[in-house]
């Protein structure tokens, strides 16, 4: 082999080295890119490192009084209750302890209304709508819903079996809920439903004989029936349109909507979620065809 030959051959043995050196080194930067961006993904989510209205501390909103099977004794911070128990699961997910949770009340129809929040999210029953995400921030639905129709028990709709059977109803509803969109999507009614500022007058209304029917989910209307309104009676549920979804409320735009989500997306996949489910809410009612 010419001593020229000989270059060249090196040469080209150099060049190869360099572009396999290359190559490795490309591989190990980019697992190292990889890593970082990974181990950068599970810190925002770290309690430390979430920006919550108190450092250090969660606050959680729910509405005033808060009903079972949500809530027990109207008292969110005891654990008792599907909504209070979901609301320390999520709050565990996060790196927080049960003292570091804080509760708040807030109006039920404020929770999605624009504007700047006092909690970090909020727990209420509040369905997912296109129309509330334009005031807020909703996390991935941790509960879905049937609509419940509560009537009194000397009632003529005591033996409704359909949806027809409610359509001449005087139904009293909460402002601003799903369930008064269902009633005037899907029943329909030939009366201008009575529409009330809270829940409590809602109920008020069907014992003082003002509403002949009250529509909410159905774990509240279960809850109506056993405790709230003697004598009454759950004639049947029906679906929502297009479903009726509850998440967790955030401001809109906020840090934390992404690592709540989270929190109920691993409560979910790991059978927890389900767990709070089966404990509180046991619903069951016949459908209004």
């Amino acid at each position: 082999m010419s001593r020229l030959r000989l270059l060249s051959l090196l040469a080209v043995l150099a060049l190869a080295g360099s572009l396999l050196l290359a190559a490795c080194g490309d591989d190990d930067d980019d697992a190292g890119a990889a890593s970082t961006a990974a181990d950068t993904t599970a810190a925002v989510c770290t309690k430390d490192s979430l920006q919550t209205k108190t450092a250090g501390t969660l606050t959680v909103a729910t509405d005033s009084p808060a009903f079972e099977p949500y809530v027990v004794e109207d008292d969110p911070t005891n654990g008792q209750g599907f909504e209070s128990a979901v609301a320390y699961a999520i709050a565990d997910q996060l790196g927080f302890t049960n003292d570091e949770v804080k509760w708040i009340r807030v109006p039920f129809n404020s929770t999605f209304a624009p504007g700047p929040k006092k909690y970090d999210f909020d727990v209420n029953q509040v369905s997912i709508s296109p129309e509330r995400q334009q005031g807020a921030d909703f996390s991935s639905p941790y509960y879905t819903t049937p609509q419940g129709v509560l009537v009194a028990g000397d009632s003529d709709l005591a033996s409704a079996t359909t949806i027809a059977d409610l359509k001449d109803a005087q139904i009293g509803e909460q402002v601003g809920t799903t369930s008064l969109d269902a009633v005037n999507q899907v029943i329909a009614p030939s009366k201008q439903p009575r529409v009330y500022d809270t829940s409590t007058d809602v109920v008020r209304a069907l014992k003082n004989g003002q509403v002949d029917a009250i529509v909410t989910d159905l774990p509240t209307t279960i809850y109506l029936r056993d405790v709230e309104v003697e004598g009454s009676k759950l004639v049947g549920q029906f679906s929502a349109p297009g479903g009726d979804d509850w998440g967790a409320v955030l401001e809109k735009g906020s840090p934390l909507t992404e690592c709540v989500s989270q929190a109920v997306d691993t409560l979910r996949e790991s059978g927890e979620l389900q767990q709070i489910t089966d404990q509180w809410i046991g619903a069951e009612a016949p459908a209004l065809q």
